[in-house]
């Protein structure tokens, strides 16, 4: 098919820039009025430990964090229309600009602000003229206990010129220094193997195709195990430096205290996972047994079970369908989704040098937007569901919060995506039959196997990783493979062979690199399935909770915010129900079977 340029694309499928600035000229020059605060709040250096001062500052340094917000929003979507237009890509790179000279203008704020004793703190969270900022200035309180002298502050801040190099050493490995043997397709043509063809080939139906390229990934890595395992411990070892200067417990502690995130949360994870291994099993074997094989491989986890069960349809069709199956969400839920439909919140198709993917995005003022690059597929029809719960997420978080509480953390902002996909699912498999059916029930068990199981491994590596630092034992390449072995089994038990290559598949994770960051899609996906499985069995009072969850952006913990939605992680009651839904699709793709 044609990609045709963006000139050639019909207005309704693009979206709406002149909603935030109705020209390139407006946004110029509402560039230049904010390039022009600058230096407004140098003025409150050094002052604010009087409160009408304080209260000012707060609130001009906020105004201008609006202002940047829009800006970027504007210049980062004109870019991604046409990544070849340089005139965008500098206007991006001016905010990114005038941001960096503003965040380092107002860089005085929190430091003075952590300087207040405790019960001055105290004072300002229950004062009412403050209660934008109550939470702000909580988390202040919180972290009071890790926050070290100036001195010491200085000298850890002119420390991470350097100790942040190990995440860019593997990075730049990664993308441009390893190199993967040549395989030959099944049309006969050798071709270099890279991140991406990888990950497609592991969904080919053919198996020989299928072992060479897996065979071809991990040779590399484990052609050059030492030296990762190396830059890897260095990646820990600075993780547990960091933990140990700042008072914390260990460097688990530190991440999970980043986030205001329980401990209890991450315990009640792996032990319910533990628990639910056998259930995943079960999955293992039936798969073998679908597949027809006498030995089950690492490579053949990805393969669909069921070929051609494509939903091929109109992006028109394909936005009816992904509302119909939120129809559950109540009716002002249904009216957001045709807004954006017919306003221009969405920008569909492919045109030539568009930024490929699909995400989500807005700003504080506007309403948010989202990019596809639609194709008649059944990952896009799925790409539409997730990528409108996060347009939506961000619409009530923005709609019922004040600016400095609308943005929510990481922990939760997969959470309305990932409900949106599994109403879909639910619909979906609640009206299909034969192949479909079967294909949509495998594909809800690899969604729990990949994003619940597979991450809440990778969490317990890390853990394994920096306890050993922690203790000081050696990280090396033995060592960290025998953790990751030892995993591998216990997750994935004895009806899958396990090869020699598996043991060093941590070597090519990079999320390790951002330590106890993959913990978060496990807990993402136990609360999405918690939610969807309430609303859909308790439809009024759940979709009730589960608005105030989507309107309370970062105005409490995340895990405080979740409960809004009756998901409390501190309890195991969401990751048994989350578990007992897998072995209800699990039953469900047997008896397709019988």
């Amino acid at each position: 098919m044609k990609v045709l340029k963006r000139s050639e694309i019909p207005d309704k499928y693009k979206w709406r820039t002149q909603d935030i600035f109705e020209s390139d000229g407006v946004f110029y020059k509402k560039l230049e009025e904010t390039a022009g605060k600058v230096d407004l709040l140098t003025k409150y250096k050094g002052r604010l430990f009087d409160k009408t001062v304080l209260l000012s500052c707060l609130s001009d340094d906020e105004e201008i964090s609006k202002e940047l917000s829009l800006l970027g929003l504007y210049a980062h979507m004109k870019k991604d229309e046409d990544t070849k237009e340089t005139k965008y890509s500098e206007m991006y790179d001016r905010v990114v600009s005038l941001s960096v000279k503003i965040g380092s203008v107002a860089s005085f704020i929190t430091p003075e602000i952590s300087a207040f004793p405790a019960e001055v703190l105290r004072e300002l969270i229950a004062d009412k003229a403050f209660s934008d900022y109550d939470y702000m200035l909580s988390e202040i309180l919180r972290n009071k206990a890790h926050i070290l002298s100036e001195k010491e502050e200085k000298l850890l801040s002119e420390m991470r010129s350097f100790s942040s190099k190990f995440k860019e050493t593997f990075t730049m490995f990664d993308n441009a220094d390893i190199r993967f043997d040549k395989i030959k397709t099944s049309e006969g043509e050798r071709v270099e193997l890279t991140h991406g063809l990888y990950g497609v080939i592991l969904q080919d139906r053919d198996r020989a195709l299928r072992k060479k390229a897996y065979t071809s990934m991990f040779t590399a890595y484990r052609r050059y195990l030492n030296t990762i395992a190396a830059t890897y411990s260095g990646n820990v070892l600075k993780n547990v430096f960091s933990a140990r200067v700042r008072n914390y417990d260990g460097a688990l502690d530190r991440a999970l205290s980043g986030e205001n995130v329980d401990k209890i949360v991450y315990d009640n994870l792996t032990e319910s996972v533990n628990k639910g291994v056998k259930t995943l099993q079960k999955y293992v074997s039936l798969r073998k047994k679908l597949l027809g094989y006498k030995e089950l491989r690492f490579y053949d986890m990805y393969v669909p079970l069921v070929e051609n069960a494509d939903l091929k349809l109109e992006y028109e069709d394909a936005y009816a369908l992904v509302k119909k199956a939120l129809s559950p969400l109540g009716e002002e839920y249904a009216g957001l989704l045709q807004e954006a439909y017919q306003k221009g919140w969405i920008d569909v198709q492919e045109n030539k040098n568009k930024r490929s993917g699909a995400y989500s995005t807005d700003a504080y003022g506007a309403h948010p937007y989202v990019l596809l690059n639609y194709q008649q597929t059944t990952h896009d029809v799925f790409t539409i569901a997730h990528e409108m719960g996060h347009a939506l997420h961000s619409h009530y978080s923005n709609k019922n919060q004040p600016y400095i509480k609308a943005g929510y953390e990481i922990f939760v902002a997969e959470v309305a995506s990932t409900v949106n996909e599994v109403l879909l699912l639910e619909h979906l498999i609640k009206n299909a039959e034969g192949g479909l059916k079967k294909y949509l029930l495998s594909y809800y068990l690899d969604m729990f196997r990949t994003t619940l199981f597979r991450q809440a491994m990778f969490a317990e590596f890390e853990r394994a990783a920096h306890e050993m630092g922690e203790k000081d034992v050696p990280i090396n390449a033995e060592s960290l493979s025998a953790a990751y072995k030892t995993l591998n089994k216990k997750y994935y038990g004895t009806d899958i062979v396990h090869d020699d290559l598996i043991e060093c598949e941590w070597a090519r994770i990079p999320h390790f690199y951002n330590a106890f960051y993959v913990y978060k899609y496990a807990t993402g996906i136990i609360s999405a399935v918690s939610i969807a499985d309430a609303i859909l069995n308790d439809n009024t009072r759940a979709v009730t909770d589960y608005k105030k969850f989507l309107s309370a952006g970062g105005s409490k913990s995340p895990v405080d915010i979740l409960t809004l939605a009756g998901v409390d992680l501190r309890t195991k009651q969401p990751f048994e129900r989350a578990m007992s839904v897998f072995e209800r699709v699990l039953k469900e793709l047997e008896k397709t079977e019988k």
